[in-house]
């Protein structure tokens, strides 16, 4: 089952929109709701007024959970809400109720958040499964979202617990980040084994790259900011590339680099 919450844990909506999307290139049905009564403060996720057929109608935060056919063998099933407000452990326990009855033993659980990195480059993904001896996040030390809580709620009641955020440049501000979701759900895709049909996301992800792109040059800043992203990212890239390799070609290289230095001067 993979879930996704907006709010807190849904930077520029990159988390929701890979459910989204999955529901509107696939047959999908919806299966269950949880009702809103009890979990969210109004004030906050407020409810929405609509016209239907010529009445008005309120419709009030929920949750909704879908039997998704990705093809004849594979159904997936998804949870997409607004984050709850109150009482997640049992929002979380009631969500886990509903996986059972569709004999669901993997829960995936999508965020994305803003941070420093720059929109030239692959956004870092950061995909993980959860650890059932209670060490998961070790390096993290602070506020969590639902999604954690359902993570670690969900392996302590035997389910296998899986990860996958993306960060999104902060300086973008809260417009769609279809790079984003379209990262994510080529990660989603080697989870199940299956190729997802990517529909529009690569075209709306250059559209997002290229807005990026005139920003960045109108404001010399700006660019200066994105350049020293780059050079980190690329520092960063380069440092892995070096470990994955081992020791003594890491040495052979960093001596090759520094004999070409040396004949420079000459």
């Amino acid at each position: 089952m993979i879930c996704a919450f907006e709010g807190w844990n849904d930077a520029c909506q990159a988390a929701t929109n890979v459910i989204r999307h999955l529901i509107a290139r696939y047959d999908a049905t919806e299966v269950r709701h949880i009702r809103c009564d009890g979990y969210y403060d109004y004030q906050v996720t407020r409810p929405m007024s609509c016209t239907v057929a010529g009445r008005r109608r309120i419709l009030w935060p929920q949750t909704t959970f879908y039997d998704i056919a990705i093809n004849p063998g594979t159904h997936v099933f998804a949870q997409i809400a607004p984050e709850p407000n109150y009482r997640w452990v049992e929002y979380c326990h009631q969500s886990m109720h509903i996986a059972e009855e569709f004999d669901v033993d993997h829960i995936v659980t999508l965020g994305s958040m803003f941070a420093d990195c720059p929109h030239t480059r692959p956004l870092p993904i950061d995909e993980s499964d959860t650890d059932c001896r209670c060490d998961m996040d070790r390096e993290y030390n602070g506020p969590v979202g639902i999604t954690t809580v359902l993570d670690a709620l969900a392996c302590n009641e035997g389910f296998d617990a899986s990860t996958i955020w993306a960060s999104i440049p902060q300086y973008l501000g809260s417009d769609e980040c279809a790079q984003a979701t379209l990262q994510m759900l080529h990660h989603l895709s080697g989870r199940l084994g299956v190729e997802l049909d990517q529909g529009d996301l690569p075209q709306k992800a250059q559209a997002w790259k290229a807005q990026a792109s005139v920003l960045t040059h109108c404001n010399d800043d700006l660019a200066e900011y994105v350049e020293r992203l780059e050079h980190e990212y690329d520092s960063e890239q380069n440092a892995r590339a070096l470990a994955d390799i081992g020791t003594p070609q890491a040495e052979m290289l960093v001596k090759e680099a520094e004999d070409f230095l040396s004949h420079m001067g000459e």
